[in-house]
């Protein structure tokens, strides 16, 4: 990575659970139960639930449905939303920022640093944990907000595009390799921190710029290094 004069961050998206929040859902309950959902519109068995993220499997759950009973495969979405979003805000409830969180936002906000927030997750249950969001950052895009959220890099250029900030110079920041794909297809360096369930390796094998165990820690060795 380059760094000196002729790269400085200006502008900074953090993902959100994992990352600013604790980690709190279990993505393998959450696929049981989605996958009892699918029993009952007798969805085939599936084969791709370990090797795609919820969405995504949902997504192909979805697919599968329509093949054999299309009329039924909208009514099975809404629903498996919505056993998502549910299970979203049941997690909320009991979770919470890092301590480090809000210090850090204003931190970077007084150094002029813009900041986002985007997330995979559903607003209700990012505000539950994090109520005055948008007193410590610019832009929050969650799920809801997007027609197809990370790591399509849509969800990222849009929450750059309400922060009015150049792709050059800006950073992602996430705790899983898909925060690093889709600051990659976006053009946009990238950083991960694994505070969340992927490890150092995981975040580094996924082409991460910097790799620190939080977003703390992060940030102090930005500003050490001269880019932030």
């Amino acid at each position: 990575m380059e760094t000196g004069e002729r790269f400085k961050i200006k502008s900074i998206v953090f993902d959100f659970d994992g990352t600013l929040a604790e980690l709190r859902l279990d993505f393998s309950e959450m696929k049981a139960r989605l996958w009892d959902l699918a029993r009952v519109y007798s969805v085939s068995e599936p084969l791709l639930s370990d090797s795609l993220p919820v969405l995504e499997w949902l997504a192909w759950l979805e697919k599968q449905l329509r093949r054999t009973n299309g009329a039924k495969a909208s009514e099975f979405r809404e629903q498996a939303l919505a056993l998502i979003g549910s299970m979203e805000l049941e997690a909320a409830r009991s979770g919470a920022l890092f301590p480090f969180t809000r210090p850090l936002l204003q931190n970077l906000m007084l150094r002029g640093v813009r900041t986002a927030v985007i997330t995979r997750n559903c607003n209700a249950a990012v505000r539950t944990v994090f109520p005055e969001i948008d007193r410590y950052c610019s832009a929050f895009l969650a799920r809801d907000h997007v027609p197809s959220p990370k790591p399509d890099a849509t969800h990222l250029l849009r929450a750059l595009e309400s922060l009015g900030a150049d792709v050059a110079s800006a950073l992602m920041v996430g705790d899983h390799p898909l925060d690093i794909q889709t600051g990659k297809a976006a053009r946009v360096r990238t950083a991960g921190v694994f505070s969340g369930n992927a490890s150092r390796e995981a975040l580094l094998d996924a082409g991460a710029d910097w790799v620190a165990r939080d977003c703390e820690i992060l940030v102090s060795m930005l500003v050490e290094e001269g880019v932030l």
